[in-house]
């Protein structure tokens, strides 16, 4: 029996990072067993998969890796400054210290091959295994690269990308990781099931509210404000409003209306893809993936710090036809009778959308992941199928 592949994984801070590095995990223990089923038990066997993950004290990883059932080890968060500040005159000295906590776990862990997504965490974890010659698969969400990525790039064995339009070296287009339960979602079939699981009427318009579990402040306001206008015309709001992140009334309490259901937070994005017809969301890599992979219209409010990533990230997708664009500034409860209801209203115009958007949907980048990683690894038997492209287009003006 060939010894089991052991994997460290490196990504951490937000859920963008972590939700594909659990399903690149989660895929390569399918093709192990997938593989192990179709060996005889005569034959040497197949190989184990043995995946551990690396991230920081601070991040959504602390609650999403170990929730999962994986092994976190954690190193100090070291952000590389973009402009001259005290941060960068630290820089030197955090960056030693964290590629010597990442060195130590890849020599515990008796690491085989690297996976990277990108974030504070990764730059220590790729300098760490490039000085002991451990191959580096990364794997880029946005379109417009991070630096963590820009620079493991540069000497990675596979080099992978979300959008076909991300510049990196040697970069391959493979579409986003996403878990099973979205990847494999019919929207369709599960939609009575979903709405009633959450408390909703199965025979109303469904429209879904997010801005993800840190939830969008102006978003939040917009809703609020547009209720009297969404309840007049009939439609159900589920708004996940983010974590601590309540709408109140004047009194302090939960805001209500007829249709309306207020939520936090909730696990399982499938069960509100599966019940909208139409969702308000952020532009974040992984929500247009997903959108696009279950072909859900969407009104995308990029969010307005940052790089401008989120706007990027969403370009295709609008493009095609999946999706309208707003910025946070411009989405107000004008925009929303002016805009979203009488969307919300027109079924063959919805249809339209969902179909243009699951043109674009890739379901498989998991799978494809993995078997980069087993090929860099030296254990895949053959290179991924071609057919994991990306279809999602490049810059539009």
């Amino acid at each position: 029996m060939t010894e089991p592949l052991r994997v460290v994984l490196a990504g951490g801070g937000t859920a963008g990072h972590v939700s594909p590095m659990l399903a690149i995990a989660r895929a390569l223990e399918a093709v192990h067993t997938s593989r192990a089923d179709a060996t005889s038990a005569g034959d040497a066997g197949s190989p184990g998969v043995h995946c551990t993950m690396v991230g920081t004290t601070s991040g959504l990883e602390t609650r999403l890796v170990p929730g999962a059932g994986y092994e976190l080890d954690t190193i100090d968060r070291v952000p590389l400054p973009r402009r001259p500040t005290m941060d960068l005159v630290r820089l030197p000295l955090r960056l030693r210290r964290a590629v010597t906590q990442a060195g130590e776990i890849l020599d515990r862990r008796q690491a085989d091959v690297v996976v990277g997504v990108g974030g504070y965490v990764s730059t220590p974890v790729y300098l760490a295994a490039l000085r002991r010659g451990l191959p580096l698969v990364i794997h880029e969400a946005n379109v417009r690269a991070g630096l963590a990525n820009k620079v493991g790039a540069r000497k990675a064995a596979v080099v992978a990308t979300a959008f076909p339009e991300t510049v990196l070296p040697r970069a391959r287009c493979v579409g986003m990781p996403m878990r099973r339960e979205i990847s494999t979602l019919d929207r369709d079939a599960s939609r009575p099931q979903a709405r009633r699981a959450l408390g909703l009427d199965p025979g109303l318009t469904t429209v879904v509210v997010t801005g993800g579990s840190s939830g969008a402040l102006n978003v939040n306001r917009t809703i609020a404000a547009a209720l009297p206008d969404l309840s007049a015309a009939g439609l159900q709001v589920l708004h996940l409003t983010g974590r601590d992140k309540q709408v109140l009334d004047e009194d302090g309490a939960p805001v209500t209306a007829a249709g309306y259901h207020q939520r936090e937070y909730l696990d399982g994005m499938e069960q509100a893809y599966a019940a909208a017809d139409l969702i308000v969301a952020r532009a974040g890599s992984g929500t247009v993936h997903e959108l696009a992979a279950v072909g859900l219209p969407a009104v995308l409010v990029p969010l307005p710090i940052g790089n401008g990533e989120q706007a990027l990230n969403a370009r295709g997708l609008v493009a095609a036809g999946g999706a309208l664009m707003v910025r946070d500034e411009a989405f107000t409860a004008d925009w929303v009778r002016r805009e979203l209801l009488p969307l919300a209203q027109d079924p063959a115009r919805l249809a339209a959308m969902s179909a243009a958007a699951q043109s674009l949907g890739i379901r498989d980048a998991d799978s494809t992941m993995a078997r980069l990683v087993l090929q860099a690894a030296g254990r895949a038997p053959s290179a991924p199928s071609s057919s994991s492209s990306s279809n999602l287009p490049g810059d539009v003006s």
